[in-house]
């Protein structure tokens, strides 16, 4: 991609949000690419503590690169309250977009310019794996078939037109988070991805979906777990419950006003 096409200067300044917990083999990699994709991206490390060193090696990058800053989090208190605290970080210090991105190089920074321009014509951009010219790279089948089929299900209880609403690869404007209601937000993992996008699609946010390659990391160990997956599962379940209880009480509703009419 020349050098043009990767600048973003019209979306304002860019915010790369990056999670961290034991990544000190991934974190360097993932750094670098981010700031070749998208030269003039800043890059916010949100490091839960990790003790394998990671956050020294942060602020190593953060001493000689003025677009990388580092967020020391005191404790390991999952994916959905690192980005919380990201968000918050990044909207206090005014920048313009705020992006989602894997340590792991699972999300690949090289397709950040394809999430950067769709956001050029939307509120919330999401890199899926389930749209045409997306996909996965190293994946098991039955890890396939348990995202398809989160995803199928999500779609099903919630009513949202949306193929990767668990995906974590994502762009926001500022003001679409600011319309979000963070602090009411306490979901982890897939579901807290899924909240995200529920809300933004409920409040009538442009939401846009482009095709990205999920690639299975390569180093470290992965951080999702049965618990994970379950919580996503009960949530979604509840909030699709109380959709349709919602959407039954309006309809009565609605009859008892017409009939006294």
């Amino acid at each position: 991609m020349s050098a043009e096409h990767l600048d973003f200067s019209d979306l304002g300044r860019i915010l790369v949000i990056v999670p961290t917990y034991n990544e000190r083999d991934s974190l360097p990699v993932i750094i670098e690419r981010i700031r070749t994709s998208v030269p003039g991206a800043h890059v916010l490390i949100a490091d839960d503590n990790s003790p394998d060193g990671t956050g020294e090696i942060a602020d190593a990058f953060a001493a000689s690169d003025s677009q990388v800053q580092v967020m020391h989090r005191r404790s390991k208190d999952g994916l959905g309250a690192a980005y919380i605290a990201g968000f918050t970080w990044g909207l206090h210090n005014n920048f313009d977009v705020l992006v989602e991105m894997d340590a792991d190089g699972s999300h690949q920074p090289e397709q950040l310019p394809r999430l950067l321009s769709a956001l050029r014509d939307a509120d919330l951009v999401l890199g899926s794996r389930w749209v045409a010219g997306g996909g996965t790279q190293n994946w098991s089948k039955g890890r396939e078939v348990l995202s398809r089929g989160g995803n199928l299900y999500t779609r099903t209880m919630l009513g949202v037109p949306l193929h990767d609403a668990t995906g974590g690869y994502r762009a926001f404007r500022a003001d679409t988070l600011r319309g979000l209601d963070l602090h009411s937000v306490a979901s982890q993992g897939y579901c807290f991805q899924v909240d995200l996008a529920w809300r933004a699609v409920q409040r009538g946010f442009t939401v846009t979906e482009v095709p990205i390659t999920f690639v299975e990391r390569e180093i470290g160990t992965s951080k999702m777990s049965r618990a994970i997956v379950a919580e996503a599962l009960w949530r979604v379940t509840q909030w699709g419950v109380a959709k349709r209880v919602g959407q039954v009480k309006d309809a009565l509703t609605g009859r008892r006003r017409s009939s006294e009419n």
